[in-house]
């Protein structure tokens, strides 16, 4: 203290020497309230709200700049975010290991994550994490009568869905106002009427993945879970001091001084800026309040975004009694009723697991959620008893779903930009406030949205943003609309 002290009268006597008119050196009383006036030491420079694939690049990147004074703050017992897992009750009867299924993502393009080292999507990983090629061909088909042949159908739909691809990408650089999949469908001459057109339609659109980095479909079987990719990345660079686990973030209260977290347990950390990687169903439910209120350009844009709901149902039975392809598809009469299976216990997979799986998206998946687990369990043995009707299904060793939109952490799966949703919209979304506050997700990326890899690119990206804030003292911020208006006026 007596140094510091030294040093800084001896830093104000030589501003006195060089500016003797302007300023008056403090004396007795003065003095000691300017001593005293020094800014409380934070906790941090940055705080990284959330523990998921955009908060441990966000971490990463600001490691590999130089940046270290950092603490990632995450509201579970481990990282991952929605890359969640779950073990099994049973074990294996075959392989005599314990196994997970995994609830959250699952499926993986051939890219490289770029400048971190996370070359997370090959066969084989710089952490060993294992992932298999899956073929979309290999479907056998069912109805409520047993197995059925409509593959001239699904082959149709795949056609129908290159063609509405094709078509939007033809209309968008004309500056068109972007509308539903089911407008562009309309528009291609694509209108399905039979179940089997429905089924087949609604395959092609939840089986389909961006295809911007290769067309290879990846699927993680590696049974120390998906998260594996971020533990592994997260143990090469850091120190228990810098994570908070079981830390839920209650109000985020920021200035020009800093920013101000709260957790739900009383704890506060301060630091110098706040990236925010919570997903956007959290932000939609005002789970975190702000302080002061989001302005009403941030929250018109979180609200005009939407969170979608994929539901994977995990079966795992006492021994294997369907199909040997990789999926299965299901045309009911009510469209979305358990359409799409998978089987885990396949050669290429997870052999003498007996797991089986099946995805249900959207409105039907917030129905089951809001049902008994018996309840779903009966409408899907019904279905299966009807997909392979000279079978006496068994009675599942374990069954086991997550409530996505009804969690308090996620809210949903993953963001979906909605017809009409302006790139205004968007930008402001994405936009901090005030240089201190920002925010980074897949639903902050403009081109992968929805995606692993928009997480990774905006955790990146953002993360860049602020450690300039940090090496400049300031900052200037990323654009946004204060008003966003219709392109004509009704």
């Amino acid at each position: 203290m007596i140094h510091h002290t030294m040093a800084r009268t001896l830093q104000l006597v030589i501003l006195c020497l060089l500016c003797p008119s302007v300023l008056a050196f403090p004396t007795g009383e003065a003095a000691q309230r300017a001593f005293a006036s020094d800014t409380p030491r934070k906790d941090a420079r940055v705080l990284i709200l959330g523990g998921g694939m955009a908060g441990i690049t966000a971490a990463r990147t600001l490691h590999d700049q130089g940046i270290d004074e950092f603490i990632i703050v995450e509201a579970r017992h481990e990282l991952g975010g929605r890359m969640m897992s779950q073990h099994l009750r049973r074990t294996w009867a075959a392989v005599h290991c314990r196994g997970r299924r995994e609830l959250g993502a699952r499926h993986a393009k051939t890219w490289r994550c770029c400048e971190s080292g996370m070359d997370v999507w090959t066969e084989h990983t710089v952490w060993g994490h294992t992932t298999k090629l899956t073929e979309s061909a290999s479907v056998a088909m069912y109805d409520e009568t047993g197995p059925v042949d409509f593959s001239d159908v699904f082959n149709q739909s795949v056609e129908d869905f290159d063609r509405l691809i094709a078509s939007a990408g033809e209309r968008v650089p004309k500056g068109l106002v972007d509308a539903s999949a089911r407008t562009g469908y309309s528009l291609t001459g694509a209108r399905p009427h039979t179940h089997h057109e429905m089924a087949s339609e609604y395959f092609q659109n939840n089986n389909s993945t961006f295809t911007g980095f290769s067309e290879d479909n990846l699927l993680s079987v590696d049974q120390r879970g998906f998260k594996t990719i971020l533990h592994s990345e997260a143990e090469a660079f850091l120190s228990p001091e810098q994570l908070r686990f079981n830390s839920t973030v209650s109000r985020i209260r920021y200035s020009a001084n800093g920013v101000e977290v709260a957790l739900d347990d009383g704890r506060e950390l301060t630091a110098d800026y706040a990236i925010c990687t919570f997903s956007l169903g959290v932000l939609q439910h005002s789970s975190v309040a702000f302080e002061p209120q989001l302005p009403m350009w941030k929250r018109e844009a979180i609200h005009s975004m939407t969170m979608g709901v994929y539901t994977k149902l995990f079966l795992q039975f006492p021994h294997k009694f369907w199909f040997d392809t990789e999926a299965a598809l299901y045309a009911d009469r009510e469209r979305g009723r358990y359409p799409i299976w998978q089987s885990l216990d396949h050669p290429k997979f997870l052999p003498g697991s007996g797991i089986l799986f099946g995805t249900v998206t959207g409105a039907f998946s917030r129905r089951i959620e809001s049902l008994p687990r018996r309840q779903v369990l009966d409408e899907i043995l019904s279905v299966l008893a009807s997909m392979f009707p000279n079978i006496t299904i068994p009675e599942p060793l374990d069954f086991h779903f997550h409530p996505w939109s009804a969690d308090p952490l996620f809210r949903g799966s993953y963001a979906n930009w909605p017809p009409s949703f302006l790139p205004e919209h968007h930008a402001n979304l994405r936009a901090d406030l005030d240089g201190k506050v920002w925010f980074a997700g897949e639903y902050t990326s403009r081109l992968y949205f929805g995606y692993l890899q928009g997480a990774y690119f905006e955790g990146r990206d953002i993360a860049v943003e602020v450690a300039e804030c940090i090496r400049g003292g300031g900052c200037l911020g990323l654009e946004h609309v204060e008003q966003v208006k219709n392109a004509n006026p009704y």
